[in-house]
């Protein structure tokens, strides 16, 4: 195994025990289980796994006190994968909160942002995920995600 957490949703209970973390620090926490569980971890892989949980909304990042953090998103349901519960006994890092609203706002911006470049590139694929991000948005920040999903909902019928 080269990664020892492998889906969003451990990543997101990774970050969530420490409220939030770096993307270095949640990159030092996966070389730890990896470590714990006496396997070897392949950079590469957790860098990926990383980005993908970005792009997928397991994650989110938020920049607060000249930092950017991770915290889990709006489709994360975060889960501890073995061994993780101690690492914050492992790691030296504190334990963080970033204000709700502005990361409420963080998301919607990225979303907004993502919806639009989906739009253009006519990526259906990307555009039916990002919908149903818009329908978890709203019940994770409660916020009002309609105008984002009406322009995803007008851009697959306009493909139809």
């Amino acid at each position: 195994m080269s990664i020892p957490s492998s889906t969003g949703d451990e990543l997101a209970g990774v970050v969530d025990l420490f409220g939030a973390l770096t993307r270095d620090e949640l990159e030092s926490a996966l070389d730890e289980l990896a470590f714990k569980r006496g396997e070897s971890a392949d950079e590469d892989a957790i860098e990926a796994t990383v980005a993908d949980a970005i792009e997928a909304y397991y994650l989110v990042a938020v920049d607060e006190d000249d930092e950017s953090l991770l915290v889990p998103g709006p489709v994360a349901f975060p889960t501890l994968s073995d061994g993780a519960e101690d690492l914050p006994h492992i790691m030296d890092v504190p334990d963080r909160t970033v204000d709700r609203e502005t990361l409420v706002e963080a998301v919607e911006r990225r979303l907004r942002a993502d919806a639009a470049s989906a739009v253009d590139d006519g990526d259906t694929d990307r555009i039916e995920h990002l919908l149903d991000v818009s329908y978890d948005l709203e019940t994770w920040g409660d916020t009002d995600a309609s105008e984002i999903r009406e322009r995803l909902d007008d851009a697959l019928e306009n493909r139809n």
